[in-house]
């Protein structure tokens, strides 16, 4: 969520300020502050991975960083960091999002904003190199799109891949920040689409509507969405007003006609059972909602429940396309009524339709408050299985509690589910700052990767002429090979250097006009880059 990340920033400053500032300005190891990782898989190769996330960047304040993988996370390319939109001092950036059209195209949502200058908006990026590098950005809402309303804080994107009517279509949800002071009622969610592939956006409606309102007291009413194998968008966002239903609920909206107009339902959840506000404050809240990709009926919506005295992770079910929910099922498999806070949930559907559920977890902690010790965990129900599998951990080490993890920007993880393998990011302080992590596992909890994301190498390499006609020489200190992949991460020529020379020159002639991948692996790590052929 957008927060005024100031005192982090003055934080940072005064830790680190001797050793940052003698490095690039990319700031490869996150001295202090990398937050809320987000990771996107290509749906034409599942070793393609991108992960985005939120940084302190000397000089450019709080920036978006992005790296690329094309063997599903054993290495991982540079950091690319996003520039901001606006060049006053204290700009911003916070909540990216990713996700893949059908073609290999890549785009990147995110909100930029400075308050001192009165400006935001919530910007998306395509990348047609797999998110090598990245495009301009094109302004999908601004902060006085809705004047005095601010509507640019937490922006989920999605791109539709169903192959109905609405394909390629993107979608993005927002609602009202905080941080440019006190936003009179009533408060409203935001829908915003794109027919063209992401050059433009079309005119903003609210997401809620009369008899379906969010109403005057919640004041981030925050969307979560997804897109069903059927070409609908689907989306909840909570509701608290008296002519509706007496205690807080959240609304289930739904179009089939890319938002020309919605149909409406109730998800409602005993206010006395609700996790909020006279509890933990500094707990991180989701609430995810996703849809089968095996049966557009089958949606399964979670959230942080207090049925026992403590916060649970739980999900209701749909099989009538959210018209309907089943009573909700409790996931985390710890001892009921413990006194252990669980929070920080997402999920995800494999193709087949397999589900993961994961969260941060505090079973094995000392304390019971937020202020603790703390794990990734997760949970596995295999598709037409009516139970989850005995929970596991993701993370390998349990994590004192930092006091940096009470700021915004840690207010989300990511996990991705592919054939049958676990991919997770999220930020942890293990090694006494915040670093986003990544993780690969089988469902049976062998772990097969496990990185630290935001710890970057420099490594240096001139490639030229780029574009190219034929001929490309790619010079780096002593290549031990070459791969060039199209834009979908297939392999397409690969190179042994086996005299580990500093200079190699490629024909590439008999290529198609077209942009590329080129991977280049040297003794002392791995290096990605776009190349162009004429």
């Amino acid at each position: 969520m957008i927060r005024c990340y100031i005192i982090l920033f003055v934080f940072y400053l005064l830790i680190s300020i001797n050793s940052v500032f003698t490095q690039s300005i990319n700031v490869s190891n996150g001295n202090v502050f990398d937050g809320e990782p987000f990771l996107a898989i290509n749906p034409n190769n599942s070793q393609h991975l991108v992960v985005a996330w939120m940084s302190i960047v000397p000089f450019n304040y709080v920036s978006i960083k992005s790296k690329v993988s094309f063997n599903g996370g054993q290495t991982w390319s540079s950091e690319e960091i996003i520039p901001h939109s606006y060049t006053a001092t204290g700009t911003i950036s916070a909540d990216p999002s990713l996700d893949f059209d059908n073609a290999g195209n890549l785009f990147l949502c995110y909100v930029d904003y400075n308050i001192s200058i009165d400006s935001g908006s919530v910007n998306v990026r395509k990348s047609s190199d797999g998110g090598l590098t990245w495009g301009e950005a094109i302004e999908v809402i601004n902060a006085h799109s809705d004047p005095g309303k601010y509507p640019i804080d937490r922006p989920w994107m999605q791109v539709d891949r169903s192959g109905s009517i609405n394909e390629g279509n993107i979608y993005v949800t927002t609602m009202p920040p905080t941080v440019f002071g006190l936003i009179e009622p009533p408060y409203h969610p935001y829908f915003i689409h794109s027919t063209d592939g992401g050059n433009s956006f079309n005119q903003w409606r609210y997401l809620d509507t009369i008899n379906w309102l969010s109403g005057n007291i919640i004041s981030q009413p925050t969307p979560f969405s997804s897109v069903s194998n059927n070409g609908s968008f689907n989306c909840v966002y909570p509701s608290w007003i008296a002519s509706q239903n007496l205690n807080p609920q959240f609304i289930f909206a739904k179009t089939n006609n890319s938002g020309n107009s919605f149909t409406y339902n109730s998800l409602v959840i005993p206010y006395t059972y609700l996790y909020g506000s006279n509890d933990d404050t500094l707990a991180k809240l989701s609430y995810p909602l996703l849809v089968d990709p095996t049966n557009s009926n089958h949606l399964i919506f979670l959230n942080l429940l207090k049925l026992h005295g403590d916060a649970d992770v739980f999900m209701w079910e749909s099989y009538d396309a959210g018209i309907s929910w089943n009573d909700s099922i409790r996931i985390n498999d710890d001892l009921i009524g413990n006194n252990k806070l669980q929070d920080l949930i997402w999920a995800d559907f494999d193709t087949d339709g397999d589900l993961v559920v994961s969260w941060r977890d505090r079973r094995n902690a000392t304390d019971s408050t937020f202020l603790t010790s703390s794990e990734i965990w997760a949970s596995v129900r295999y598709k037409d299985s009516i139970s989850f599998y005995p929970n596991f951990r993701i993370s390998d080490t349990i994590v004192a509690y930092d006091s940096i993890l009470a700021y915004s920007g840690n207010d989300f993880m990511c996990i991705k589910m592919r054939n049958d393998t676990l991919y997770s990011v999220w930020g942890d302080t293990r090694d006494g700052k915040l670093n986003i992590w990544f993780k690969k596992m089988n469902y049976s909890g062998e772990v097969i990767s496990i990185q630290q994301l935001s710890n970057d190498k420099n490594l240096k390499i001139n490639v030229f002429p780029n574009p190219l006609n034929n001929l490309i020489e790619i010079q780096a200190d002593k290549i031990i090979q070459i791969i060039i992949r199209n834009t979908n991460g297939q392999q397409i020529l690969s190179y042994k250097n086996l005299l580990k020379e500093n200079v190699v020159i490629i024909d590439m002639s008999k290529f198609s006009s077209g942009t590329y991948m080129l991977n280049v692996l040297t003794e002392n790590g791995e290096i990605f880059k776009s190349i162009v052929k004429k």
